[in-house]
């Protein structure tokens, strides 16, 4: 423009249209200033209107550092408007980061703030994900999503975390009961089929299968120790132990040895499909360590238990976050009419 042919390349003074809201005079003397130095200091609140002009101006260098500096301070406050960002200049390293951490910290870390914020589409994504790291049951993700749905229908609540269920619970109780009835019944014959058929579980690996349909379980371990506990819910007739201890993992199938809420498979041999994931964090929820089983198949007799990670020679961060993706009923056992279902979720 100031050295070629341009008509521009004998003005004194050049006006340039500014199409993009997010650029402001500020940006656009950052993304000069780039011109003449290799590196330039990006703040955090300032990096999404000088991503903007470093776009516009093709400054494909200050781009890079800018994609570097959104992908090292994702938080909280940040990944909403980084993940929009990268999708609006082309970003994918970064809205993918984005994903990774709100796939990470959606549950295990929930905010008022960060629920009004997101979209219906990145919601759908993370709900819809295997990899969503999910804290306690399968049950607290639809809690999460109606705590998020409430807040996107009244988004001038105000109040804490805590005031947030109640307050959520109140409002759709006195929504429409259709909303919800078909779930319910499908639910109810998925129940039916695993309390009445010889279901004995998964026999192969299905990845397509099991990232659809698997339940997530979770949870949160404050410190190295010794820890026994079970997920709750319904569990398809497979009361699974679950035990920390000298730093195994350890599943036991229960049948007999010790009290359980709901009915029990007296099946001689069961199998699951499951996945397992350790991961620690920082203050900021960026991931720090983390190990994952990926999808096995192990098959248990009445109250066998077995290793199912070893973690003697790794070193853990606490707290330490469990999750773990489970298919207690086969595939194929999961069709009707010839449309599936997904009665685990």
């Amino acid at each position: 423009m100031f050295s070629g042919s341009w008509k521009e390349s004998s003005m004194n003074i050049i006006e340039l249209e500014i199409p993009d809201q997010n650029i402001d005079i500020e940006a656009l003397q950052v993304a000069f200033g780039s011109l003449y130095r290799d590196d330039v200091l990006i703040k955090p609140s300032r990096v999404i209107a000088i991503l903007a002009a470093a776009c516009m101006l093709q400054l494909d260098g200050l781009i890079q550092q800018c994609g570097e500096t959104m992908k090292e301070t994702i938080n909280v406050k940040t990944v909403c408007g980084y993940y929009t960002s990268a999708g609006t200049y082309g970003l994918d390293s970064v809205k993918k980061k984005c994903l990774e951490w709100l796939l990470n910290n959606l549950m295990t870390h929930q905010n008022v703030e960060l629920f009004k914020e997101l979209s219906i589409n990145v919601m759908k994504q993370l709900i819809g994900s295997s990899n969503l790291f999910v804290m306690q049951v399968e049950m607290d993700v639809y809690t999460a999503l109606k705590k998020w749905m409430f807040l996107q229908l009244v988004p001038s609540w105000n109040g804490s975390l805590k005031q947030l269920l109640t307050e959520t619970d109140v409002w759709f109780s006195k929504r429409r009961k259709e909303w919800l009835s078909s779930v319910y019944k499908q639910q109810w014959l998925a129940m039916l089929r695993a309390e009445q058929d010889s279901e004995v579980g998964p026999q192969e690996i299905n990845k397509e299968e099991l990232e659809g349909n698997s339940m997530r379980c979770g949870r949160k371990l404050a410190k190295d120790g010794e820890y026994c506990w079970r997920w709750t819910g319904f569990n398809f007739g497979f009361d699974l132990l679950v035990t920390y201890t000298n730093r195994y993992i350890i599943f036991k199938r229960n049948t007999l040895n010790q009290p359980c809420s709901g009915s029990v498979s007296l099946q001689p041999r069961r199998s699951i499909a499951f996945r397992l994931r350790l991961a620690s964090f920082d203050s900021s929820g960026k991931l720090i360590c983390s190990r994952t089983t990926g999808y096995q198949i192990l098959t248990l007799e009445k109250d066998q238990e077995q290793v199912v990670m070893n973690l003697d020679s790794r070193l853990l961060i606490f707290p330490l976050y469990i999750c773990c993706n489970f298919l207690y009923i086969s595939p194929e056992k999961r069709t009707e009419n010839n449309h599936p279902e997904n009665p685990e979720n």
